[in-house]
């Protein structure tokens, strides 16, 4: 094989190191933050879902402004600022000695995360060769994935025996400095050429107005998880009875995640992309499903595999999709897109879920998460999946 269609190329090995850290980073500290909150601040559960929804928002508002500068401007640059601020942010948690001052942090916190995971993930798609690309997107999916797996259980460990919140927030900002240091070493020999046609500011350099019920489809996806991932620690201590049982949890689903993205990797190099997002749909609604219709060790473990095989196969799918209805010079513009419907959805469950757990209690809660995704895969075989067919660019992955 050439060295110009090689899939697992330096470079590609470099981005998925950090992309594997910072989300390392992320999932060090998002299943206990609500227990910290609530053990050493005193905050509600309503509260919490209004403070926690913050770091949500200021990433679904830095998104669409980071896929305009990673189309505008060179994209190593972008992606260093963005991974430096992330790192220091993460010092800003060892100083919050007050709620509100915690609230501040994690809320500006969310703008250097969204705008990173646009830079960084814009960046693997430049240095893999587009007949590689749909494939190696697919891949580039198990470095969050691996993350996922590792980091909510390494966290639970040493919270265990450790019992220190402090240690974690260390953790995480070594981890993120490491993540910044990888992402130095990319080389890029040939920058891209910018599009010369497009105008300076306009809505579609923040938003790509063809992807848009791809969007939507992605919100209602992410309102699931959004409630799921921010209230299950909380929900299986106080509802099920269980200590350690979210490690295991983020574990399985983990699994499910690798095995689905390695399983689809031969459809999405196919191109049979609606294909991969068609089965996430319908495994991930019968996860949902599951989760809230038998309240025991077989619905719960068995929801975290199955929502993890659901993923892997829908997120692959629908990145290349939505990266197949845009030009080269929009690819930071399509995946920010797709990761600010992520955030409004993530936002809203995290938010909403709160309030119904405060209101309502769990249970009602849950039955939402069922119903918004049995409303994403109606929607996706009603409508998306022939949007996509009609508007895809026949010249996108050139």
């Amino acid at each position: 094989m050439i060295e110009s269609q090689r899939l697992w190329n330096a470079n590609y090995w470099r981005v998925m190191v950090a992309n594997f850290a910072l989300f390392f980073a992320f999932y060090l500290l998002m299943p206990l933050l609500p227990l910290y909150l609530s053990e050493h601040f005193g905050a509600t559960k309503d509260v919490i879902g209004l403070l926690l929804s913050g770091y949500t928002i200021t990433a679904l508002l830095a998104r669409p402004v980071s896929g305009y500068l990673v189309d505008t401007f060179p994209r190593k640059r972008v992606l260093m600022w963005c991974f430096a601020l992330f790192f220091v942010c993460f010092g800003g948690y060892l100083c919050a000695s007050s709620l509100l001052l915690f609230a501040l942090v994690r809320t500006l916190h969310g703008a250097p995360f969204g705008a990173l995971t646009v830079a960084n993930s814009t960046m693997a798609i430049d240095v893999l060769p587009s007949s590689r690309r749909n494939e190696g997107i697919g891949y580039y999916g198990l470095s969050n994935n691996l993350a996922m797996a590792v980091a909510p259980t390494v966290a639970l460990v040493l919270y265990r025996y450790t019992g220190s919140f402090e240690l974690l927030f260390w953790l995480a900002l070594v981890v993120a400095a490491v993540g910044m240091m990888v992402d130095a070493g990319i080389s890029i020999k040939k920058p891209l050429p910018r599009a010369t046609h497009r105008p300076a500011l306009s809505l579609d350099r923040f938003f790509l107005l063809r992807g848009w019920l791809l969007a939507v489809n992605m919100m209602f996806c992410g309102f699931c998880f959004g409630v799921l991932s921010n209230y299950l620690a909380i929900y299986g201590k106080e509802v099920l009875g269980r200590e350690g049982g979210t490690g295991a949890y983020f574990a399985l689903l983990s699994v499910g995640l690798i095995a689905s993205r390695l399983q689809g990797a031969r459809a999405l190099r196919e191109g049979r992309l609606t294909h991969n997002a068609a089965e996430g749909m319908l495994i991930s609604t019968v996860a949902y499903v599951l989760f809230i219709a038998l309240p025991n060790d077989v619905g719960y473990y068995g929801s975290a595999l199955l929502l993890g095989l659901g993923n892997g196969h829908l997120w692959p799918a629908f990145q290349n999709m939505i990266i197949q209805m845009a030009r080269h010079d929009e690819r930071g513009t399509a995946n920010s897109t797709l990761l600010v419907s992520w955030d409004v959805g993530i936002g809203l469950g995290v938010m909403l879920g709160g309030i119904i757990v405060e209101h309502a209690g769990y249970n009602a809660a849950f039955i939402a998460v069922a119903a918004s995704q049995i409303v994403a895969a109606v929607l996706f075989f009603a409508a998306t999946r022939r949007f996509f067919i009609r508007r895809r660019m026949a010249d996108a992955t050139e």
